[in-house]
């Protein structure tokens, strides 16, 4: 089956940066959208950037001019570079995958990844 492994979060200081790293693997023919979410304590999950197999992006508000969002479809990975971090930022982030193809016939899986924790002291 596909798993989503995401790596990179942590702790970081104000306007510190850090990036996040995703890596789908297991049985995959081809990755459509890939996302970055987020969700804080008692929350529901956001759309934090997504990105097209063809490079299209787009970011939630919040975060558009300090996040960038990229892939390498070789790696089946997606990225997020997080720059200028602010307390705010602190949730777990979690990697999306949306139907991803697992063969040419029309077979898609749609999931997450374990997620990973950004903390940013002020």
């Amino acid at each position: 089956q596909v798993q989503l492994v995401e790596s990179g979060g942590g702790l970081v200081q104000a306007r510190g940066s850090l990036r996040l790293s995703c890596a789908a693997s297991g049985s995959i023919f081809s990755i459509n959208a890939m996302a970055w979410y987020r969700q804080a304590p008692g929350k529901q999950r956001e759309l934090v950037a997504r990105i097209t197999r063809g490079g299209n992006t787009n970011y939630a508000d919040s975060v558009k001019g300090r996040f960038t969002i990229s892939r390498d479809n070789a790696k089946n990975s997606v990225y997020l570079q997080m720059n200028s971090l602010k307390p705010e930022d602190t949730v777990v982030y979690y990697c999306n995958a949306d139907r991803l193809r697992l063969d040419p016939y029309g077979n898609t899986w749609s999931g997450w990844g374990q997620g990973t924790q950004v903390t940013v002291s002020s």
